[in-house]
């Protein structure tokens, strides 16, 4: 695919750029439509916004005028398209919690020179809410989607998540992605245990929470002082959103972690942060951009996380710049993404598996897994389990004397019992209240509390458990165990301030 017609753009002297603040326009409410509420819409109804809510300046010149349905869900994602239909695929993708409304001051010009694809992601904005329990899901059903309307390969930019979904792409996809940008984006976003208990808050108390703090976290404080219509579109697009689908979103950010991979990208790529984004910041861009091999930073002055809203004048220009210069041609024979397993060597291809983090051993076993691969998924799912601060601090607190019996318990309560398909972890974490409430091993109680609600338990159907065990193992124990699970239910449960 050729690239666009470029735009005569001055040459850059250095590797990071400071885009100073662009003139635009004030904004307004009517410049971010206020989104529907997130279920999925009756079969035959089209997807698109209410008249009304659709932005009135910018305007954009869409020629699909409608967003259109994915008619596959939960295997495709809802999108629109904007821009001719003969001009090369730009696909824009969105942050958590956001909508494809967030570009909408960039589209009169990229869709000058791009047929440009906008998603949004499951449950958010009136999408059906079919959730995406990782990035790589999300990234299949965005590849299902534009292999329906026959678009093979495109440019990416996408903000957070949203640049997640295009980093993943990029590693399992290559010949699909033609260049790339990423949005206030991270190899990896903060900590497991951040999403999981972002998780846990949402489940127990829904998304007002994320919505009352979602300015914050996205604008400077000028500009959310300023902009008071503004900070409530943000607020009301987060309350709108599925809180089951934001769920499943915070723990594929939880998995999220391509920082051993970046040398694998092989595509020009932007990356642009907010200079005051205190989510995904400048250290977290510089990551990318020491990382992948072809990467430029670009920081905007005056811009926190949502910089497309905030400076979309400065994010529209870096994007144009970005796009019309760096736009790398199919190979004529485009090969097939590598394997996603690990498998014996094969020379043809030059990437090595992405689900490979350790080098291959020399001699592979033709089929099975390797006898010390129960400690690597009992180490995993321990994580995911108890959470990243408490596996640090017993490893911590290992030593010559300890260190075989944490072996012993990594690799067999957490890599032979805990992973075995029979039962689900919430069914796990409702046994395992039990056997410490009636053994009186009460020390790792607060611990599997929180492991219970990370799994997904409500507060009310861990109380639900500890009354079954008042009756079969006694008033003290469970009173001692109401004890304990209540004050851990309201230290993770609680909102920030």
């Amino acid at each position: 695919m050729a690239p666009p017609q470029a735009i005569p753009v001055q040459p850059q002297a250095t590797h990071a750029t400071q885009t100073p603040h662009a003139p635009q326009a004030p904004l307004t409410s009517q410049d971010f439509p206020v989104p529907q509420t997130a279920h999925a819409p009756q079969a035959g109804h089209d997807h698109a916004p209410q008249a009304g809510h659709a932005p009135t300046q910018p305007q954009p010149q869409p020629q699909t005028p409608a967003p259109q349905a994915a008619a596959e869900a939960p295997r495709t994602l809802q999108y629109r398209f904007d821009g001719p239909e003969d001009a090369p695929v730009l696909v824009i993708g969105p942050s958590l919690g956001t909508t494809w409304h967030m570009w909408d001051r960039q589209i009169p010009e990229l869709a000058q020179h791009w047929r440009v694809f906008r998603y949004d992601l499951p449950g958010h904005g009136g999408a059906p809410a079919h959730a995406a329990p990782s990035v790589a899901e999300l990234g299949d059903r965005l590849l299902a989607t534009l292999d329906g309307l026959g678009v093979q390969r495109f440019g990416y930019a996408g903000c957070s998540i949203g640049g997640a979904v295009g980093a993943d792409l990029a590693l399992r996809h290559p010949h699909r992605v033609a260049s790339l940008a990423l949005v206030a984006s991270s190899p990896r976003f903060g900590s497991a245990d951040e999403f999981r208990q972002r998780g846990v808050i949402v489940r127990t108390n829904g998304l007002e929470p994320m919505a009352r703090t979602a300015p914050e976290r996205w604008f400077t404080p000028g500009f959310a002082a300023a902009q008071p219509a503004i900070v409530e579109w943000a607020v009301q697009m987060v309350r709108t959103t599925d809180p089951g689908c934001y769920i499943a979103a915070c723990e594929a950010l939880a998995a999220f972690d391509i920082r051993d991979h970046l040398g694998r990208i092989g595509v020009p790529t932007l990356v642009l942060v907010g200079a005051e984004d205190k989510v995904t910041g400048p250290a977290e861009a510089r990551t990318l951009v020491a990382g992948i091999p072809d990467a430029r930073l670009a920081l905007v002055p005056g811009a926190s996380h949502l910089a497309p809203v905030e400076q979309p004048a400065a994010v529209c220009d870096l994007l144009l710049t970005h796009f019309s210069t760096a736009w790398q041609d199919a190979p004529a024979a485009a090969l097939p993404a590598p394997p996603l397993v690990p498998g014996p060597p094969t020379p043809a291809t030059p990437f090595a598996p992405v689900a490979e983090i350790a080098a291959a051993p020399l001699a592979p076993e033709a089929a099975g897994r390797l006898p010390d691969d129960r400690y690597e998924r009992g180490t995993k799912v321990r994580r995911e389990v108890l959470g990243d601060a408490h596996v640090d601090a017993a490893n911590r607190s290992a030593d010559a004397f300890t260190e075989d019996f944490q072996e012993l318990v990594t690799r067999y309560a957490w890599g032979e019992v805990w992973n075995r398909d029979g039962l689900d972890r919430r069914t796990r974490s409702c046994i395992t209240l039990t056997a410490l409430v009636a053994s009186g091993h009460l020390e790792g109680l607060a611990a599997h509390t929180r492991a219970a609600l990370r799994n997904g338990l409500t507060p009310a159907e861990i109380k639900e458990v500890l009354l079954q065990t008042a009756v079969y193992c006694g008033i003290p124990a469970a009173g001692a165990a109401f004890s304990v699970a209540q004050s851990v239910i309201q230290e993770e449960t609680t909102p920030p301030a």
